[in-house]
Formats: structure tokens, sequence, C-alpha cells
């Protein structure tokens, strides 16, 4: 499945794994008799069946974080901005980057313990990733990652087992059209803006129509930045691609804490998608053969 695997055709993995649920004492695995258990449609089972993978069991991740410390304060006067690589920020005002750092680490701590569920069942990766934030009731942030481990009916094992949004049909897709999928990625940034004379006299409604150009330079931004980390971080996974499945734009408003009667926008931009790679055909024989199953959107 992956273009690193491993030289040998059993499962054994690292020692990190002891502790998760179904792995030996030593961290060893094996793949799990009996019934298994999955997120999967009927439709998305039969497509992934078709590609010769087979289901191994659900699999969930899950870290709650309490989020109090943003790195912003003050006003911060023309821009403040982090992308989790670079940050600018005016002499009145530091950067998000905190904050942009802990919301890289929650997601990728949920993900990762999906993926020891997925060694723990001697899975070769998880279809149809499922990300999810909401409050926690005592408090903070829980971060979830929910999927389905599957494993391919191969003697080589990938070295690393693979994560994907991609519903069932999606990857069935992806494989039939010479592509593997390589990692969940994720592109976060954030950026505030003091709405100064130059947005606030475009706004009310006897400004007539025209652009607020400090507003479109902000969610710009945001996007511009949210785009670059995605890239990287597929990049990270030795993808040559991406396949994006959710974009999402929050913009929100707070009263400025410098300057009495002024307000503060601030956006925030989530890129996630799936690194995908190109592998050789040459091994395949007799072709792909056809899908039967012609839904492609994402069950909901």
């Amino acid at each position: 499945m992956s273009r690193e695997v491993s030289g040998t055709g059993s499962m054994t993995y690292a020692r990190g794994n002891a502790g998760t649920p179904g792995a030996a004492a030593d961290g060893t695995v094996e793949p799990r008799d009996g019934t298994w258990d999955s997120v999967l449609s009927a439709e998305e089972f039969a497509a992934v069946k078709g590609v010769g993978f087979e289901p191994v069991g659900q699999v969930l991740g899950t870290a709650v974080f309490n989020i109090g410390y943003s790195g912003v304060w003050g006003c911060p006067g023309m821009w403040s901005a982090a992308d989790g690589k670079k940050a600018q920020s005016s002499a009145w005002g530091s950067s998000f980057a905190p904050l942009v750092r802990t919301m890289y680490t929650a997601r990728r701590l949920a993900l990762s313990r999906a993926v020891d569920e997925c060694r723990a069942l001697g899975g070769d990766g998880i279809v149809g990733v499922d990300l999810k934030v909401g409050a926690f009731p005592a408090g903070g942030l829980e971060f979830t990652a929910l999927g389905t481990a599957v494993r391919a009916h191969s003697r080589v094992r990938p070295r690393q087992p693979f994560t994907s949004h991609l519903s069932g049909q999606d990857f069935a897709k992806l494989l039939h059209s010479g592509w593997v999928p390589t990692g969940l990625a994720f592109g976060i940034a954030l950026a505030t803006r003091h709405d100064d004379w130059r947005t606030s006299s475009r706004v009310p409604w006897t400004a007539g129509n025209q652009e607020v150009d400090g507003y479109t330079l902000l969610i710009n931004h945001v996007r511009h930045d949210a785009r670059e980390q995605l890239a990287l971080d597929a990049s990270k996974h030795g993808g040559d691609g991406i396949v994006v499945d959710d974009m999402t734009l929050r913009v929100w408003e707070r009263d400025c804490l410098t300057i009495g009667s002024t307000r503060d926008l601030s956006a925030e931009a989530l890129f996630v998608g799936t690194s995908i790679a190109k592998f050789d055909h040459t091994e395949r024989h007799g072709g792909p053969r056809p899908l039967t199953i012609m839904r492609l959107e994402r069950e909901s």
C-alpha cells in the first residue's frame, strides 16, 4: 500500500504499542479474530472489499484540552497573525502562535491514538476518518478522530498505518486510479485586524456598494496561510498531492482591549485533507475491476 513497506510478511510493530487495545505485553500485535465493528455503510464495505481490503475494527482517538492562553494581548493594531510557521505582529500585540500550536497538537494527538488502535488491531490504515471538535462538559474542548481500520490482502505491511478522510467508495476509486493515501493533513491559521476607520467607514449602509478591502485582506491572509500549512503537512507524509475534505472559515469580533469604542476582527481558517501518492501499476494484473458502487458522496 505505502511507498515504504517492510521487507517481511509478518505483522510486527514497535514496543510503543504496548498498552493499546489488542497489543501483547511486548508490543507486538496480530490481526484480531472474531467479530469486527466499523463505521462503514454497506456500500463502503463493498467498495473496500472490492480493492482487496478487510475492515478489522472501529478506532477512536480522543484528547481533551483546556484552551486558556491564545497569545494575544492588548490591541493587535493593524495585524496580528500566526500560521504555525511564522508570525507578523505590530508593536501592540503578540501573535496567535501558542493557540495555533495547541490546535495542531490536539488534533494530531487524537489522530495518533486512533492510529495506535489501528496498529493493535493489525490494520494497515484508517479510512473515513471523521475529525470533530466540541465543548467538553467539564470544561475545555474535546478533539476526536473516529474511523475504520482496514487491512490489505498482502504479505507486506506498511511501516506506518495511513490515515484518510476518504469514504470507502472514494478510497476504492483512488486505488483504481493508481493512487494511495499517505496521511491526513491539516492547515490552520488565525489572524486579527483592528477595525480602524479604513474599514468601519465602509460598513454602514450609507457608505454604498463597495468592497471592504480590510476584511478581504484579512480572510485572504488566513486562507493563504492555512493552505501553505496544509501543503507542508502533506509533504511530511510523503504525498505528491492533496485531496481536500473540509475548508472552513470562522470570523468573530470583540471589543478592542486598548482603544475604547472600537473593535478587533479575528478570522480562523481550517483546511483538512488527505495526502496521496502515486504508485506503480506494473505489478497489477488484468487491470482494475469495475466498481458496482456508484455513490461517491461521504455518508452523513
